[in-house]
């Protein structure tokens, strides 16, 4: 094996190795033992390492080993590697998570061929429990702006948080902000000072994906659920409900860049116009990051009392330089003042601290 080949291997191993930590520390032990497995097996040269051959180079954020994984998760959620579904919670497994190790191989082993095809499509992880932050954020836009609201989501996956205002935060006292009944709870998922309780009503909902899912097939449902880590519950039933709201209330994502996406946005007099986001900034390259910001600028310029703009981020960021990052909850507004911060949250968005 050449020099270069095997320094590419030693690479991708330590990606894998760096997921597993990473599925730990957020709590998905099931996950945290297979990608520790699979990066012994690729190192060892083993089936693993025949589906993953020549993504050695892949780039950290194309996210390798969690394409791996949701592959093979959709075979499971199919039906289709019964020897794997015992340990697999989101298809009702209860086993030892110790002992999965020889079922994940020999599926791995058994579907090569469709694996590599599968690893060929990006990940979709349209990630319910960002909206926790999202919903307090637009708050906060509508406690200064009462009135109607029209949200543009970039990097919107399937548009599931395009209906947050659908969904019911509900607070360890028994409070709450959103509709009651509605079949996305989040549970927990404030802490600090309560955003305004305001009624939202968003009448425009728009946004824009590299490669959209349809929410309402079953094709981008399946999708959508093999990116969920299977031992993380409370995820899957958020998914689940959202999936469910996206079949009764309508949304449009289209297939765009976001520099385009923007570039077509106009605000509108009578509105408060939204651009927000949710851990994708990192997706950008900095040339795109900076004409996406320098449009918003552009934008907000010609922003007035009656037609506004509003920018809501939840991304990683340094609060100094020499800070460390931290998930923060950002707003800029026009015609207002600069960039702030509301708060913090856990990378999937639940909880969200408040300031």
């Amino acid at each position: 094996m050449a020099e270069g080949v095997r320094r590419d291997a030693a690479d991708m191993v330590r990606r894998i190795r760096w997921q597993a930590g990473s599925c730990l520390e957020l709590g998905s032990p099931l996950y945290a033992t297979l990608l520790d497995h699979v990066a012994d097996d690729v190192r060892d040269g083993g089936p693993c390492a025949d589906v993953l051959a020549g993504h050695e180079q892949d780039p950290g954020p194309s996210a390798l080993a969690l394409r791996l994984m949701g592959a093979v998760h959709r075979l499971v959620l199919e039906g289709r590697a019964a020897e794997l579904a015992p340990f697999y919670p989101s298809v009702g497994g209860t086993a030892e998570v110790d002992k999965s190790w020889p079922a994940f191989r020999d599926v791995v082993r058994a579907h090569n061929d469709e694996l590599r095809r599968l690893l060929d499509q990006p990940p979709q992880t349209n990630e319910v429990g960002r909206a926790a932050s999202l919903i307090g954020g637009l708050q906060h836009v509508v406690d200064q702006w009462p009135g109607p609201v029209r949200l543009f989501e970039i990097g919107a996956s399937a548009g599931l948080n395009l209906r947050a205002d659908r969904f019911r935060v509900q607070l360890s006292d028994g409070t709450g902000a959103g509709p009651v009944d509605s079949p996305v709870v989040l549970a927990d998922a404030w802490r600090g000072p309560r955003p305004p309780d305001l009624p939202l009503r968003v009448v425009e909902r728009r946004g824009c994906d590299t490669s959209p899912l349809d929410p309402t097939t079953e094709d981008g449902q399946l999708r959508l659920t093999s990116y969920v880590w299977p031992d993380q519950r409370a995820r899957l039933e958020r998914l689940r409900g959202a999936l469910q709201i996206a079949t009764q209330v309508s949304a449009s994502v289209v297939p765009q860049s976001a520099r385009d996406f923007v570039t077509d946005l106009q605000i509108v007099p009578g509105t408060t116009t939204v651009v927000w986001h949710s851990i994708m900034w990192q997706y950008l390259d900095d040339q795109e990051a900076a004409d996406v910001e320098a449009r918003l600028e552009d934008l907000g310029d010609t922003a007035d009392g009656d037609a506004r703009l509003a920018h809501l981020a939840l991304e990683p960021r340094r609060r100094t330089p020499s800070s460390d990052h931290e998930v923060l909850v950002m707003l800029r507004m026009w015609p207002g003042g600069g960039e702030r911060i509301l708060g913090s949250a856990a990378p999937h968005g639940i909880p969200t601290t408040w300031e």
